[in-house]
């Protein structure tokens, strides 16, 4: 799991779907981009991904807070980084997915994009999970990914339901980075 987040929002979500990917009985790395500069958030332990770690994965997860319609520039500066891998087809085949806090479906476009770019096989949220399709209460995810909604004061932190979405949506990437390609 490759993440960009300001408020731990987008960190919970990696975080569970880590443990989705353990569940599914795929093995799972959370790496956390780093920030542009010092004052913008926190890097605490967390790992810090590397552009030349992804070759070695067969599914990159992606996710970021959405930053006025895209991702933020924080993930988006990282992807640029990993030009070389993309010019060495390094990613070429490999499994990737967008998720992200906030309902902005052009923030998974960004990302979706990258990964195209990337020559990666692009696996969205299945309509096998109904949750994303709940009336009853608030709720992020659609078919481009899992997502979950912040309030303007950053104060709601993901669902259950959008974490479900979350470990669902790994489980069918486990699933299509299993399966041989060619």
């Amino acid at each position: 799991m490759l993440y960009s987040s300001s408020y731990e929002h987008v960190e919970k979500l990696a975080h569970e779907i880590e443990a989705g990917a353990r569940e599914a009985g795929a093995p799972a790395d959370v790496k956390r981009v780093p920030e542009l500069s010092i004052s913008e958030g926190r890097q605490g332990s967390q790992l810090q991904a590397r552009p030349d770690d992804f070759a070695e994965y067969d599914a990159i997860v992606v996710g970021t807070g959405t930053r006025f319609g895209r991702m933020s520039s924080q993930m988006a500066s990282f992807l640029d980084q990993a030009g070389g891998l993309w010019a060495k087809g390094a990613l070429q085949g490999k499994v990737g997915r967008a998720f992200q806090h906030g309902g902005q479906e052009t923030t998974r476009f960004t990302i979706i994009t990258n990964s195209l770019h990337f020559g990666m096989t692009v696996v969205g949220l299945k309509y096998g999970f109904a949750g994303q399709m709940k009336v009853d209460e608030i709720t992020g995810g659609a078919p481009y990914g899992a997502t979950t909604i912040a309030a303007l004061d950053a104060q709601r932190q993901p669902s259950e339901n959008e974490l479900a979405g979350a470990r669902y949506q790994v489980r069918a990437i486990a699933e299509t980075a299993a399966k041989p390609h060619g």
